[in-house]
């Protein structure tokens, strides 16, 4: 506290307020009457502090509580991959990620803007920050929200198990209120400046090599001394962040999404826009599909009857030949060219007519 007859230090008493949600104005003027019986009363120091909070930087007014929320969306713009066989190029989208006290920020590139990359996205910036959280504080977009509503949004399903897994709350930015956005559009802006704009110039031809650049301009990005106070996004985050997130759990969240469908009568399912095929004797039945980055799984009734390779294209055929009845795979056995070949062993004119005829 300031010696006597002096008035308080309010960047200390600032700081000891962003640490904990309990710390309040009234305690802190009355420690401060105490070290100095002949300070000013409650309201001037309100006034004081108010005053004094005023003239600070714009990030120490937003007074973000330390481990309380983090702010998380999509960059607008996108960093190309270019292959080194076909030369065509692929756009990786960039997640980020800051924490409101201490601005300390995560990113990271990554394929797609799907619900699976969105949950690694987060469960990377959790693991990066060695913590979570109290609240999660998204753009109000359809991978986490299926209803989007100014007060009560309905979080997308999968997203809500995650936040349950992890034990944060997620309180998705209001539509049509820019002070709900307001730190979210800052991350955006930070990163499109720090990170996409100081990498325009360079090729990246996987995104691995994208990633690691990235990383490198994390380190410099977080340890970068402020312009307006002391330390940096690293050193606010040691000191106020960190000791108060909320631990890791044991395990990651199981990304695996589940899905309802009715076998078609090809004996396939219909599932993120390709088709997988299951016994034929499951024809107009009705399954559950379990679908993991790498793999998608069928069940009926509790027991899973086939699993496949996940394919990330559109329109895919997925078939496992033992799926198919006896006589489908017979008639596939009679290709064109072995129909022809065996017209052949009945004579030249007759091999003629069934290529005439296919």
């Amino acid at each position: 506290m300031a010696a006597a007859g002096r008035l308080p230090d309010f960047a200390m008493l600032h700081e000891q307020r962003l640490k904990s949600k309990h710390v309040t104005r009234q305690l802190l003027w009355e420690e401060y009457k105490e070290a100095n019986p002949e300070g000013c009363r409650y309201s001037r120091f309100c006034f004081l502090y108010q005053r004094w909070r005023g003239t600070q930087d714009v990030v120490l007014r937003q007074e973000y509580r330390a481990g309380e929320k983090a702010f998380i969306d999509w960059a607008g713009p996108t960093i190309p991959i270019y292959s080194r066989t076909s030369g065509e190029t692929t756009q990786a989208n960039l997640f980020a990620a800051v924490l409101g006290a201490s601005s300390y920020t995560f990113a990271e590139g990554f394929t797609d803007e799907q619900t699976i990359i969105w949950l690694t996205a987060h469960m990377r910036a959790f693991e990066f920050f060695g913590g979570v959280p109290k609240l999660l504080v998204p753009a109000n977009t359809k991978t986490e929200v299926t209803r989007a509503c100014r007060y009560d949004p309905d979080l997308n399903p999968t997203y809500h198990e995650m936040a349950m897994h992890y034990g944060v709350g997620v309180v998705p930015a209001r539509p049509y209120k820019p002070r709900d956005k307001a730190k979210v559009e800052s991350v955006v802006l930070v990163v499109e400046r720090w990170i996409i704009a100081a990498l325009r110039n360079h090729c990246f031809f996987e995104i691995g090599e994208l990633n690691q650049a990235i990383r490198d301009l994390l380190i410099k990005l977080n340890t970068r001394p402020f312009r307006k106070r002391e330390g940096s996004r690293a050193s606010l985050f040691q000191a106020i962040d960190k000791p108060v997130l909320s631990p890791l759990p044991a395990e990651r969240f199981d990304l695996s999404e589940w899905a309802k469908a009715r076998v078609n009568i090809d004996y396939h399912v219909v599932f993120d826009h390709n088709f997988y095929s299951v016994p034929y004797y499951l024809v107009q039945e009705l399954v559950e599909i379990r679908s993991m980055p790498a793999t998608v799984e069928i069940f009926h009734k509790d027991k899973r009857v086939t699993s496949h390779v996940r394919s990330r294209g559109k329109g895919q055929l997925v078939t496992n030949g033992e799926h198919r009845p006896k006589s489908h795979l017979e008639h596939l056995e009679w290709t064109p060219s072995r129909m022809i070949k065996w017209a052949g062993s009945v004579g030249p004119n007759t091999a003629r007519l069934f290529e005439r005829i296919l």
